[in-house]
Parts: structure tokens; sequence; C-alpha cells
């Protein structure tokens, strides 16, 4: 039997510095909605990181939830709330463990010759067990905040939440330290050109909009924003800043977060080309390992040449972009197959599981319906 011919796959010739074309227009409307119901904050740092959370959640008059674990205490957290003199719930993730659908994204992870690729943190975690509240509750706005990030202008809150009456989610636009991976970051410290994203440290959600999740790996925030094909309404508007960090402190920071890099990078990269997920084959992804490595490389090979503070700096940069190539040598293009149908059985699932979920009164209410111990003022 002749077979026709075969379409080929699409292909990236280079790191794509910016995905701003796959953002919506932001027209701010003049009259602002009521706001946001909650300000919701995964945290793992003491709890004067807060402060300038609970500062903004008394300009918006709304409630504060705190989503604890590692040095973050619940206990510290609603004292600081009480002193700001706002409404708050704060919770130990790490002790009470929450009751969330087990996902497949998760635990393929965990399988002999994948656990490389697992994530150890747990914001990804935070952030469903705020999306599962929020639905509860039946609040129609949150904001999820990281402790990390300072909002300039309260105001801003009230025109994303505006702008999420048509919006799945609606980022801050960060004008502090970058939100960018360590190998991106040392990309633009050796000239290149990288912008930011949106990003779930600073974002606006329509609660009862989205059926997304956030699954355990480097740009689960990316991945929220996607629907099955390509990605849903999102826009950007205001401005916060983020603390500044060494990105380049250790190798394990870059090694952690090259598969999930990867992957977000791939798929969005894709959209930027007018492609939808479904492209994303094999094929595919044995181009854009190439490509990825490649720019890595491309990156190395700058860094003699780069203005850095020190030597010591550029030792680190250079052993950090060392184990992020190493980590993407260990990637094959059926592994990101594999997680990308994992994460699609996810979202159907998630999907399901959130449509299932009761109405609680209060937030402390839909905590203990998850398993976990609310401290409430």
């Amino acid at each position: 039997m002749t077979r026709g011919p075969q379409p080929v796959p699409p292909r990236v010739h280079a790191h794509h510095a910016s995905h701003t074309r796959l953002l919506s227009t932001a027209t701010v409307r003049s009259t602002r909605p009521a706001g946001v119901n909650a300000v919701i904050v995964p945290t793992a740092r003491p709890f004067g990181y807060l402060r300038d959370a609970a500062e903004l959640v008394k300009d918006l008059n709304c409630q504060l939830i705190v989503l604890c674990s590692k040095w973050a205490d619940a206990g510290r957290a609603l004292d600081l709330a009480a002193d700001v003199g706002v409404r708050a719930v704060t919770v130990d993730v790490e002790h009470d463990q929450p009751r969330l659908p087990d996902l497949r994204t998760s635990s393929m992870l965990t399988e002999k010759g994948w656990r490389r690729f697992s994530r150890r943190t747990d914001t990804s975690l935070k952030r469903n067990v705020g999306l599962a509240l929020a639905r509860m509750v039946g609040w129609r706005f949150v904001l999820f905040l990281d402790d990390d990030i300072r909002v300039e202008e309260p105001g801003d809150i009230w025109d994303a939440a505006g702008l999420a009456e048509t919006h799945a989610a609606v980022g801050l636009v960060n004008h502090g330290f970058p939100d960018n991976s360590v190998v991106c970051h040392a990309h633009r410290r050796t000239g290149g050109i990288q912008g930011t994203f949106v990003g779930g440290g600073a974002l606006v959600v329509q609660v009862n909009r989205t059926t997304s999740f956030f699954p355990n790996i480097y740009n689960e925030d990316w991945f929220f924003l996607l629907n099955g094909h390509g990605i849903d309404p999102v826009t950007m508007v205001g401005k916060v800043t983020q603390k500044e960090y060494d990105p380049f402190r250790d190798t394990v920071r870059a090694r952690g977060e090259e598969f999930g890099d990867t992957l977000a990078e791939g798929v969005y990269a894709l959209l930027d080309d007018g492609k939808t997920i479904d492209a994303a084959d094999a094929g595919y992804w044995a181009s854009y390992l190439q490509v990825r490595r490649d720019f890595i490389q491309q990156v190395l090979e700058r860094l003699p040449r780069a203005a850095v503070a020190d030597e010591a700096e550029r030792r680190r940069m250079a052993a950090a972009l060392a184990g992020a190539h190493g980590r993407s040598l260990t990637i094959t293009p059926d592994l990101c197959v594999d997680y990308l149908h994992a994460w699609a059985a996810d979202r159907r699932h998630w999907q399901s599981w959130l449509g299932k979920l009761p109405h609680k009164p209060s937030a402390e209410a839909a905590l203990r319906y998850l398993g976990l111990k609310p401290h409430v003022a």
C-alpha cells in the first residue's frame, strides 16, 4: 500500500526570548468591580515576610489566606495578621497533608528512572489548595501572591480583578528582580535579550472560570494558564516588585528547573508559532531538545566575556549552566510526550473533582474538608 505524504513536525530554530504575543489586549475599565475576595499566600519563609501581603489585604478590605510549610509558622502568621488588623486564616500544609486528587504528573516522576525530575517543593500543592478552597467558599476572584513580591499600588489589584471579568487570569507586571529560570537569568547576564511572562507569584484568578491546576513542576504557573490545546485568555496589568536572590548560588536549582523549563518553553514556542499543544509529538521534542541544549551551550560560550561581579560569580554561573545542560541530556522526547499526556489526563481529573466539591460557608470549613487544621483569629 502506498502511503501519502506524512505531516512534518514543527521545528523550533532558536530560543524564544518572549511570549508576550500570546497575551490578550488589556483595557482597564473606568469603573472598578468589587475587587478580590482573598489574597492567598503560599509561604515557606519566616512570618516577617508576610507583612507586605497583610498590609495589602488591609488596603483591599478582603481576607488573607496563608498556607505554611518549612520555616513558616501558622500561629506566628496569624499573630502578624492580627497585629496589622486583617482577617486571616492560616494553616500548616506540611504537617497535615491535604486531601487532593492523585495526579499522574506527580506520581510518574517518583518512578524508577524518572526520580531525578521530581520537584521537592510544595508551591503547586499550596496553590491547588487555594483553588479548591476558593471554589468551595464561592469566591469570585482571588489573588495568588508570593511572600517575596510587593504590590506597589493596591489599585492595580482592582484593575486586575476588572480584567479578570473577561480573562481566566491576570498577572501583575514585575518591575523588580526578573522572574526567570537560572538558564534565562544567565542568558540575560551574558548579553542576551530575555523577557518575562505571566507568573503565579502575583496572579488574579477568576475562580469559577478556571478548571486548571498547578502541576508539581517548575513553571507550573505556565501550565496552569493552558487549556487542552493552547492558552486561555490572559493578560497583564499594574506593577509589582520581586525581591532579589542569587540564582547561581548552587547547581541544585538549575538542575531542578530544567525539565519544567524545557517543557514549558517548548510548548509556548509552539503557541508563539501559531501551533497547538497537539503538535508536541516525539519528533518535535527531538528537535526542541537539541535547540535547548545548543542554547545553554551558547550562553556558556558567552560567559567569559560577560560583565559579572567577580570571577567567583562567573564560576557559579558556569557550574549552574553545566548542571542544567547535564540534566537536559537525560530528558528524552518520549518523557516529554508522556508527561504532556499525563498532564492532559490530570486536567480532566481535576476538573471532575472540582465539580464535585461541596459548598462551604467559610475558608476554615473548606480547609477542614480538605483535611487541614486552620488557625483562625
